[in-house]
């Protein structure tokens, strides 16, 4: 997961030096880096759940997209074209909430390396506070809290996803320094075409 967002981080940082046109990525590696991260949100368990279907959802619908749509900003271009952005289901729509998750999760390692101890329920807790509740209504809000009391321990958590602390501690690093950069990209797409971002 760090690596494939590694890659992608490389492919804004590698283009356009003089700054002549905007770096672009390819919707292929993209939907597939995100896959990656679903599996994270499954070890998080109840509280998340809400996150995993919406997110599986999307990234399914991005990697469909792939197949007959080369990059995130043809993408965007052509649902500007159709005047469907906003419209529920749309691949533009969908890339937003996706990147929502991403940063989620890059809130959440950001958490984790940050804390000591064993719970998760903190730093998953802040994760969520910041990215995902000013979207969701007071039942999901209230449903997640509820969730928190179940969520894994952070050791729980390693050994579902096979890693040790100082392994896993390195990848959360790595994964949040380049997340970080393609974040970054996806609301400065967003914003170039003034379609804001929180919606």
């Amino acid at each position: 997961m760090a690596e494939a967002f590694k890659e992608l981080a490389n492919a804004v940082n590698s283009q356009c030096p003089d700054g002549e046109e905007e770096p672009r990525i390819e919707l292929g590696p993209f939907s597939l880096a995100c896959s990656l991260v679903s599996p994270l949100f499954r070890c998080l368990g109840i509280a998340f759940k809400f996150a995993e279907l919406d997110y599986v959802a999307k990234v399914d619908d991005l990697a469909e997209a792939s197949k007959s749509i080369s990059t995130l900003e043809v993408m965007m271009d052509k649902d500007i074209e159709s005047n469907c952005v906003r419209t529920a289901g749309s691949h533009t729509r969908n890339l937003l909430r996706v990147k929502r998750g991403l940063d989620m999760v890059r809130v959440l390692f950001e958490q984790i390396v940050a804390s000591e101890g064993n719970s998760l329920k903190d730093p998953a807790s802040k994760a969520y506070a910041q990215v995902f509740a000013p979207y969701h209504g007071w039942a999901i809000r209230k449903a997640v809290g509820a969730g928190m009391y179940a969520i894994p321990t952070k050791a729980q958590l390693l050994k579902k996803l096979n890693e040790d602390e100082a392994s896993a501690r390195i990848q959360m690093q790595n994964y949040i320094a380049s997340s970080t950069t393609v974040i970054i990209y996806i609301d400065q797409l967003f914003n170039t075409r003034k379609l804001g971002i929180n919606w």
